[in-house]
């Protein structure tokens, strides 16, 4: 069957179509995605603006147009932290779900990281032994570990790379103080997590997935994307703690003109180098791959082991 996967993320609104069936990979058909940037988009109180929602009823809409062209017969719509975090939640969903039939499901921190995990099981397989998993969004980091499709531990903390750009690094570039205050807050955060995920034992593998570290892995020389979805790619702490402070020295439109770097995502890129520096600095890991699957992907293989066993 044709399933369509609407992600509402802090960053982007992306429908994946894909063909699918129990027991098989699922392949992409179709991809339709529009920069929102809603964590951006809080207000003092922390609602999302009218503009805000009027804007991401635009984008719905326009993606379930888009998923009915293309003959989805199923559509699996959720969101994550920057709809679940706002202040007016439950009224920015009552008004996407009259406006345009879509009821968003809102994922805890907790369900993301474990389906991010499933996604990253099933590419890797058993053979990959224990994993680490980190996953840097817009609006939160996710860490899961474990040796099976469920994972031993998962956790969510609020380090995405396009809050904390908004909330910590104002200037263009950013001032120095400011970075450094953001590395001590960053951290700050990690540490506390760390025992929780330490009593288990060192990681056999470490992976991480996101459009922050592709991009990070490719400016520090991975393969491209144009390369294929089965080029190993992996992001060394030495290459990424070398990259910390050219970022940083950056303006915005400079780091557009890196290697791989999305004109939309060139803002958000020092702040996601800050967590990654500091996820891999404090649980001890000198080198990850990057995963092209993620959470869009572990959404569809956990509808379709539902369909498996029904």
């Amino acid at each position: 069957m044709r399933l369509g996967v609407l992600d509402v993320g802090s960053n982007t609104v992306h429908l994946l179509v894909v063909d699918a069936h129990p027991g098989a990979r699922p392949l992409p058909a179709h991809s339709h995605k529009v920069e929102l940037r809603l964590a951006q988009l809080l207000d003092e109180d922390g609602a999302i603006g009218h503009d805000g929602v009027d804007k991401l009823i635009a984008v719905v809409h326009e993606a379930r147009q888009a998923a009915e062209d293309k003959g989805v017969e199923e559509m699996l719509p959720f969101a994550t932290s920057a709809v679940r975090e706002a202040s007016n939640a439950d009224d920015v969903l009552a008004r996407v779900k009259d406006e345009t039939g879509v009821e968003l499901q809102v994922l805890t921190g907790a369900e993301e990281a474990r389906l991010t995990f499933l996604a990253v099981r099933r590419w890797f397989g058993w053979s990959a032994g224990k994993l680490l998993v980190l996953d840097i969004g817009g609006g939160s980091l996710e860490i899961a570990y474990g040796i099976d499709e469920e994972p031993d531990a998962a956790v969510s903390l609020p380090l995405g790379a396009g809050r904390l750009t908004a909330g910590w690094l104002p200037g263009d570039p950013p001032a120095p103080d400011d970075v450094r205050a953001l590395r001590r807050h960053v951290r700050a955060q990690i540490a506390r997590t760390v025992g929780e995920f330490s009593r288990f034992g060192a990681p056999d593998h470490v992976v991480a997935t996101s459009k922050t570290f592709k991009q990070l892995a490719r400016i520090g020389g991975a393969a491209r994307s144009t390369d294929g979805l089965y080029v190993q790619r992996d992001l060394k702490r030495q290459a990424l703690e070398s990259w910390v402070p050219k970022l940083a020295g950056m303006t915005t439109a400079q780091r557009a003109a890196l290697p791989g770097v999305s004109e939309g995502r060139a803002n958000q890129l020092l702040a996601g180098a800050l967590v990654a520096e500091g996820a891999m600095d404090l649980f001890e890991v000198e080198t990850l791959e990057v995963c092209p699957w993620a959470l869009r992907e572990g959404v569809i293989l956990r509808r379709l082991d539902h369909m498996g066993t029904a």
